[in-house]
């Protein structure tokens, strides 16, 4: 059973987005715009994440980028990473924006923010397209700037919260920057001893 969640997270995932967006005229009626933009960041990034992983692509762009065919990035890592980190950060920071503070708001939106300027960059860096950059650039910059003003009119975006914000978006990317450095650096080890092993043999 895990298997096929693995494997099939983001279709319901995007189909769950749709729904999301469908309902959203009901749901977001009488809400303030902070915690209204905060709800459309849920849906934009379902969306965006059938972009990325939509036939297990960007999980291919970082092995072969990053790991060099190696698989660096596991189908259980994008799950756990995608699922649990960002619909589960992103719907705390709905509960927080409604029950505890708008400026809560902005962990969704520098989420969202960060993730679409690391796409733009990847692309200018390598002059090519990579998994999520068309949703990153008309979903995420759009949507993250609406959540932005909409926090800074509440009053709530004061420097604290843009640090709390700012520092959550940065934690959840790094959950996928890390393992797959950690993953990374361990190929290259076993790779220089099975080197080292092989020219001792070829000496001896």
């Amino acid at each position: 059973m895990l298997n096929r969640l693995f494997d099939n997270w983001v279709y319901g995932g995007f189909l769950a987005g749709l729904l999301l967006l469908a309902l959203s005229p009901l749901i977001t009626s009488h809400w303030p715009a902070a915690l209204t933009a905060t709800f459309f960041c849920l849906p934009a990034y379902m969306i965006h994440q059938y972009e990325e992983h939509d036939k297990d692509r960007f999980r291919a762009f970082v092995n072969h980028k990053l790991g060099n065919g190696h698989e660096v990035l596991t189908r259980g890592a994008v799950f756990l990473i995608n699922v649990v980190g960002v619909w589960g950060g992103i719907a705390s920071a709905i509960w927080l924006t409604a029950r505890v503070n708008p400026g809560f708001a902005l962990i969704a939106v520098y989420l969202l923010v960060l993730n679409a300027v690391i796409h733009v960059v990847s692309a200018v860096v390598a002059r090519s397209y990579n998994p999520g950059l068309v949703s990153g650039i008309l979903l995420f910059l759009p949507l993250g700037c609406w959540g932005w003003i909409a926090v800074e009119d509440s009053g709530a975006g004061t420097p604290a919260m843009h640090a709390i914000g700012l520092a959550a978006a940065v934690a959840m990317h790094l959950a996928i920057v890390i393992p797959v450095l950690r993953n990374r650096h361990r190929y290259d080890e076993r790779h220089i001893s099975s080197t080292r092993g092989s020219s001792g043999a070829a000496r001896g």
